[in-house]
């Protein structure tokens, strides 16, 4: 996978793929195993919008950025944005941009971004047709069957890591569970280090000031073995930057998208518009809003460093107009999730979406509402996925059965993603001729040859009849992902790192840590 061609090959129209995905026919995972490492999407993106009424959300949000502009706390940027001839308001922050220097800054960011692990197998590309997977992220609680809600803690995070270590289908590592029981100038060094000891894909970096986005870069750099120079050449880490909604972006979100620019890291900038509460209640305004916030962020980033990777982010929803509460996985949010990824790709920028529930517990509820979501997210065309596994409480719990039972729906996705032969043996009319009227194909030399690897085999699911299943317990779905979770971390074995970099991030985070690390507001 050649990434430093990648970040700069024209986005993909989707013609063609077909052609690619079959000349894959013969590889285990055509077979029945679904190739997870690197997914590619075969099929042609769902889309909620015309053509026109994509135009039309287009010059809205190109007039909100117009008339009204972004009001923006981050002194550096707004001078930088002045510099380049936007029109700055110091006294209230706010900031006016002009559309056509806006297309020119959009223009200018890469629309495919190959992301490098420091396992070149763990290597992804987000953007064109390729999709990547991200486990949930950031919530101050974790739960599971035993110990129920509790606060987060650096044993939680790390346990997260090495569940997402065991699952191939897993490609981005997320910031899980906040280990809130961590000096916050600390925990920077104690999350990316876990991330980079436990696991050996891309790891996730918070933008919280610039001396713990420094910290967290060196280490990531340590972990590859490569130069600075190399290291600004090749995304390695990956951050989300979210406007504050409705159009702000404050000090540190600003400074981490000047950071990871200048680094040449993958910034993804979602807006986190709800509908009916910082976004207007009608769907195509909040877009507009949406795509106003998102546009003036990665405007920024390429302004900071032309060409810097960048991602489009998308997380409008809707709240629950009753008690004002978020509401995820509902019909408007993959309606949101449609409409984004044509806004994405009328840019010709990787999307990001993600998996969500509003659920308190990893039951019935949690279950539709991520399918709604993924189906969203996946069928709309989405690069990558945040949140793919774990999301709880609207993102206020990170939850190990989830985790397991997201990740069954992700593997079952990458199945979807396989392409279907269609030659003559798998037409299979020997196998009718063998059969005949009234037989069975159970025993047939069509089916013998094939039976093993003919469909996907589930890791949660049971197929069980309802007897069988009785007698052996009659285990539900979440009590089975418990067992799964319990036993996946028993048997995790870490990846291999070369000791003399285990030593040295090691005296990174010693040194670090003796200097008093780094507040989030350094």
């Amino acid at each position: 996978m050649n990434f430093e061609t990648a970040q700069t090959r024209p986005r993909s129209n989707g013609r063609g793929r077909r052609g690619a995905r079959r000349r894959e026919a013969g590889t285990p995972a055509a077979e029945g195993r679904p190739r997870t490492r690197q997914l590619r999407n075969p099929y042609r993106p769902i889309e909620q919008f015309t053509a026109e009424e994509v135009e039309a959300i287009h010059e809205t949000s190109m007039t909100i950025l117009e008339e009204f502009g972004l009001r923006i706390l981050h002194p550096e940027a707004r001078a930088r944005l002045a510099a380049a001839g936007a029109a700055v308001d110091e006294d209230s922050h706010r900031v006016r941009f002009d559309r056509g220097w806006i297309a020119e800054q959009i223009a200018a960011a890469p629309r495919v971004v190959g992301l490098h692990a420091r396992n070149p197998e763990r290597n992804v590309e987000a953007g064109g047709d390729a999709v990547a997977f991200a486990t949930v992220g950031g919530p101050p609680h974790f739960s599971d069957l035993e110990g129920g809600r509790r606060p987060g803690t650096l044993a939680a995070f790390r346990d997260f890591i090495r569940l997402a270590q065991t699952y191939d289908v897993i490609h981005l590592l997320g910031p899980a569970v906040e280990p809130l029981e961590v000096d916050t100038a600390l925990r920077h060094l104690h999350v990316t280090q876990a991330q980079l000891a436990l696991s050996d894909k891309v790891p996730f970096i918070f933008c919280r000031g610039r001396g713990q986005v420094a910290d967290a870069l060196e280490m990531v750099r340590i972990a590859r073995g490569i130069t600075p120079e190399v290291f600004r050449r090749q995304p390695s880490c990956y951050t989300v930057v979210n406007s504050n909604s409705p159009l702000q972006l404050d000090v540190p979100m600003c400074q981490g998208i000047i950071d990871f620019a200048a680094a040449g890291q993958l910034m993804i900038l979602t807006p986190f518009t709800l509908a009916g509460a910082m976004a207007p209640v009608s769907l195509p305004g909040a877009l507009a809003q949406q795509n106003a916030e998102a546009l003036a962020g990665i405007a920024l980033a390429q302004l900071a460093s032309p060409g810097a990777p960048v991602a489009y982010g998308g997380f409008t929803s809707n709240v629950d107009m009753r008690s004002g509460a978020p509401a995820f996985g509902t019909p408007e949010y993959v309606k949101a999730a449609f409409g984004t990824g044509q806004l994405a790709r009328r840019y010709g920028l990787p999307w990001r979406s993600s998996n969500a529930t509003a659920s308190n517990a990893p039951d019935a509820q949690a279950a539709y509402e991520a399918q709604m979501s993924l189906w969203g997210a996946l069928m709309g065309g989405s690069n990558l996925l945040m949140h793919g596994a774990g999301w709880l409480e609207g993102g206020l719990t990170a939850s190990f059965e989830k985790f397991i039972i997201d990740v069954e729906m992700l593997r079952m996705f990458a199945a979807l993603f396989e392409p279907v032969r269609c030659n003559e043996a798998d037409l299979a009319l020997e196998a009718v001729r063998e059969v005949g009227p009234g037989g069975h194909y159970f025993g047939c030399a069509h089916t013998l040859e094939r039976y093993e690897h003919a469909f996907y085999a589930p890791m949660l699911s049971d197929w069980r009849n309802y007897g069988s299943w009785h007698e052996d317990g009659a285990v539900d779905a979440t009590r089975r992902a418990h067992r799964l979770y319990k036993q996946a971390l028993a048997d995790f074995v870490p990846p291999p790192m070369d000791p003399a970099v285990g030593e040295e991030l090691d005296a990174f985070v010693t040194r670090r840590t003796k200097e008093g690390g780094a507040r989030p507001e350094d």
